[in-house]
């Protein structure tokens, strides 16, 4: 029966059932670690440090030289939500909920300790989320120095003036079967991620960073250094008093690249699923690889990537998560944006179908004939080839039946779904050309000069895509 006053009552969250919770919110290993790096950049490190093992346990271990906290500090940092999230930060401040290094923390393992070092005082805190579950209290643990001197890079945190370590312990996100490919993949994420802080490009903000002893190197997926890579006009939008950096990118067409660096471009993803918007967030990129339903994803504009530059008090306009892996942009964003879109998707598609014009190139007798008409493309043998003529001049009417009858099975069954996806992921490797060497063109040339063609049938053949480029071998002289 309901009272006659109003009354409150303390109802505490099920920590078993709320622990469950928090450790799925969609995290990656990668994701996870970079979650981490954004507090170390926001610190202002400029060296940082990873270890992992998985051997006796699977481990990884981070330090950075930046700051440090002390004891207050860190135990702020160690609460969950931290921070306001509409709350004004510092220019550069990489951070948003307070939630990063709990929540990326916890959704790999089940223990984690942090350790300060800030004006010569160390300071370790941590969380274990089996002693929370079984005491149903959120206790936050000090451990003893004897545990924290056995952890991975503490001592060379001890040598540092200041830094930080965050420790994850048991990590049970993944089998330790898959140890290796999880750290490649952490190496290439962090790479592309960080890419722009690795290189320098933000002011005041050079880091290095190194895996298990390795430097990472930063991966630029515009391809800035090839001169065949295009750059667009920038362009901006103004929110408010500050405004976006809009710049459209056309990445080189294949044959402006070697084939291992038309890989390297292409991402583990390949060239059609990296199209698309890539947002940066004060230099650190959250977002790639979508049109955010502004456009379909096309083989034609398999080249465009365009540059988005936000800064931190953006957030409002962009609906990140607190993963810092999905955004969607809002109703005016997406306007401004599909504006910028409209002007650069025609001429991102150039270079993808400029090479698919070459074909029609009158000043040459090609193999092939294509046929445009309002509702269909249809690929032809063309049947006024030279080399075709002489052919059908020795051929009985039934043999003549019988070859187009092969002509027509090669233009009814033209692979078309394989070359199609073998262009897109493979172009190096496609060498129709080397089918026909150059020896097998000078004894075709023996052949034909020896049917003693007039100067009309030889001007023909110097035409077509056998002779164009070897004229020497059907004309003396030439």
């Amino acid at each position: 029966m309901l009272s006659t006053s109003t009354y409150y009552e303390i109802v505490r969250p099920n920590v078993k059932n709320f622990i469950k919770s928090l450790r799925d919110l969609g995290y990656t290993f990668e994701i996870a670690v970079a979650d981490i790096l954004d507090n170390s950049i926001s610190a202002g490190a400029k060296t940082i440090n990873i270890y992992a093992d998985k051997n006796p346990e699977m481990i990884m271990s981070l330090l950075d030289d930046g700051l440090g906290m002390n004891e207050a500090e860190l135990i702020e940092a160690m609460r969950l939500g931290s921070k306001d999230p509409d709350e004004e930060r510092m220019k550069n401040d990489l951070g948003r909920f307070g939630m990063g290094l709990k929540t990326a923390s916890f959704s790999q393992c089940k223990k984690i300790t942090v350790i300060s070092k800030k004006e010569g005082t160390l300071s370790a805190k941590q969380w274990d989320l089996d002693f929370v579950e079984n005491s149903e209290e959120w206790q936050l643990i000090t451990p003893s120095l004897n545990i924290i001197k056995e952890l991975p890079l503490f001592d060379e945190l001890d040598n540092l003036d200041h830094g930080t370590i965050v420790v994850w312990e048991s990590i049970d996100a993944f089998q330790p079967d898959a140890f290796i490919e999880i750290i490649n993949g952490l190496r290439d994420h962090l790479s592309l991620v960080f890419h722009r802080f690795l290189e320098g490009d933000i002011k005041g903000k050079k880091i290095n960073i190194f895996v298990n002893g390795n430097p990472l190197l930063p991966f630029d997926p515009f391809n800035e250094k090839n001169n065949a890579t295009q750059w667009l006009p920038e362009q901006k939008i103004k929110f408010n008093n500050s405004s976006i950096r809009i710049q459209p990118v056309i990445l080189p067409h294949h044959s402006k690249m070697s084939r291992q660096e038309y890989d390297k471009y292409a991402t583990t993803e390949g060239y059609t699923k990296s199209q698309g918007f890539y947002l940066y967030r004060e230099g650190r990129l959250l977002i790639h690889g979508t049109w955010w339903g502004l456009h379909k994803v096309s083989d034609a504009h398999r080249l465009v990537r365009i540059k988005i530059d936000a800064t931190n008090d953006q957030d409002y306009l962009w609906n990140i998560d607190v993963k810092k892996s999905t955004a969607s942009p809002n109703k005016d964003i997406r306007t401004e944006l599909k504006k910028i879109l409209d002007q650069v998707l025609e001429r991102g598609s150039r270079p993808y179908t400029g090479r698919g014009r070459k074909i029609e190139d009158k000043t040459t007798t090609r193999f092939w004939d294509i046929a445009h008409s309002e509702d269909e493309i249809t690929f032809s043998i063309n049947k006024k080839h030279p080399l075709l003529f002489q052919l059908l001049n020795v051929l009985e009417d039934n043999q003549i039946e019988i070859l187009n009858a092969y002509f027509k099975g090669l233009e009814a069954y033209l692979p078309l779904a394989a070359i199609q996806s073998h262009m897109m992921t493979e172009p190096h490797k496609i060498k129709q050309e080397s089918k026909f060497s150059k020896e097998e063109i000078r004894d075709l040339a023996i052949k034909l000069k020896a049917l003693n063609l007039d100067d009309l049938d030889i001007n023909e053949f110097l035409k077509t895509e056998i002779f164009k480029h070897h004229k020497e071998l059907l004309k003396d002289g030439y």
